[in-house]
């Protein structure tokens, strides 16, 4: 039985809205109400589907790749957007299968991901103190008041536009665009003028070469054509997680039927909070976030709590440590796990421990602290003899300059140029790419 909501925010419930300047609780039970009629955006066998995906990558048969925006907003649901953000994780799909020889389990951070956790309720700026912006879902980006307001309609819009970008991915994977024949066309001419563009053009010459030979033996399956692909995002929002919680008419359990894969963030993962006790009853593969305060015994309460029956595909630990304290906090981590016996899928996020504020006033990323990270992850794990299953990464299919480093040497100073994120900074596209490659072979390693 799932709790109720009441129930739920009763346990102390961290980073949620607040809505008593902007209607109060009628306005919030109303987008409650209306979410609770709407349609499910995925469907509970999709969400069978990805569990036995990742129960493979458990298995080490397997490799997940999630990537997409920090935070999606409203106006980014355009189709030329939604496409760019797809297209790249094709590509670096691609790469990886083809480089490494290992299927990998294609998860989009989209349609859905439109709440922040923040450290801060405030955000002050020349003097004005305001609301810190939680994500569309919460309130607007604009540093004004009216803006900063908490508005619980939101949570509708959030729905809508969830739903408009799952139509344009559903279209695209299964209308020709991610055809295994357009790999030359994934590829765009900025991309093609950088090295790493240069390097997935040799690749993608080798691909079409193999397509060529399958279908003169007149071989053609299906998986040329199109791909299996998933969303997640961060089951922050309780009010909007609850009302997207259904009863599956095949199996009388609760499903989110917001996403195919949520997960509970660093900040939220308390053992008796509100976040772990809904989840625990909804039978979607699901995530948790462990960060550098997390224990052995924390990571395998947390197992117990939300994977009682230890289900293969069930869970996933997504680590995000730093590249500074990756390799001394993650072995003993994993070591203890394995030894307790949970069956669990280790994921990388090399994203959010390597945050740091520029000289400018930006917040970026280098590129080589995530590549650090990633190798430290992969290191760690082949020392114990585990399997490094995947990566989490925040991207975009545009061509941002928020993360410094990469073959492009970006600078500091470059930042300004296109700093589009409205929170955390993004690899671009190039940078994807390249991450892809460097993977592919840790991964011929692994």
């Amino acid at each position: 039985m799932v709790p109720s909501l009441e129930d739920l925010h009763a346990l102390g419930a961290r980073q949620q809205p607040s809505y008593d300047s902007s209607g109060g609780a009628e306005a919030r039970d109303a987008a409650i109400a209306k979410l609770r009629t709407l349609p499910p955006l995925v469907f509970a066998g999709e969400c069978d589907d990805l569990k036995t995906k990742m129960a493979a990558v458990a298995r080490g048969n397997a490799f997940v790749l999630q990537g997409g925006d920090c935070a999606e907003t409203f106006s980014g649901v355009t189709a030329d957007n939604v496409r760019a953000k797809l297209r790249v994780l094709l590509q670096m799909a691609v790469v990886l299968t083809y480089a490494a020889s290992v299927p990998v389990v294609k998860v989009g951070r989209l349609a859905g991901q439109y709440a922040k956790p923040r450290s801060s309720d405030e955000e002050t700026r020349d003097g004005l103190t305001l609301p810190a912006y939680r994500g569309d879902a919460v309130n607007g980006y604009d540093f004004e008041a009216g803006s900063r307001v908490h508005d619980p309609a939101r949570l509708v819009e959030v729905y809508h536009s969830s739903a408009a970008t799952l139509n344009l991915v559903r279209a695209f994977v299964t209308g020709g665009f991610a055809d295994l024949r357009q790999v030359h066309a994934w590829n765009t001419d900025f991309v093609k003028e950088s090295g790493i563009g240069q390097r997935y053009e040799r690749l993608a010459n080798e691909i079409e070469r193999a397509l060529t030979f399958m279908q003169a033996i007149g071989a053609d399956p299906d998986e040329f054509h199109r791909v299996d692909f998933h969303t997640c995002h961060e089951g922050l929002l309780l009010d909007y997680e609850h009302a997207m919680t259904r009863i599956d008419s095949r199996t009388n359990t609760p499903y989110d039927v917001s996403a195919h894969f949520l997960w509970i963030g660093e900040r939220t993962r308390q053992l008796d909070g509100p976040h772990v006790e809904l989840f625990r009853h909804i039978r979607n593969p699901i995530g948790v976030k462990l960060g550098p305060t997390t224990t052995p015994d924390d990571a395998i309460a947390l197992a117990g709590r939300l994977n009682p029956d230890n289900e293969p595909g069930r869970l996933t630990f997504v680590t995000r440590f730093g590249a500074e304290r990756i390799r001394e906090s993650l072995p003993d981590l994993v070591e203890k796990v394995t030894a307790a016996g949970v069956d669990v899928a280790w994921v990388c996020d090399p994203m959010h421990g390597n945050t740091f504020e520029a000289s400018s006033g930006y917040k970026t990323r280098r590129f080589d602290d995530v590549i650090a990270e990633v190798q430290g992850f992969f290191d760690v794990h082949r020392s114990l003899g585990t399997w490094p299953g995947g990566v989490h990464v925040e991207l975009t299919g545009d061509d941002v300059t928020e993360c410094i480093g990469g073959g492009e040497e970006l600078l500091e100073i470059d930042l300004a140029h296109r700093y589009e994120s409205v929170c955390d900074p993004r690899l671009n596209r190039v940078q994807s790419l390249e991450l892809a490659f460097l993977v592919a072979e840790m991964l011929r390693q692994a």
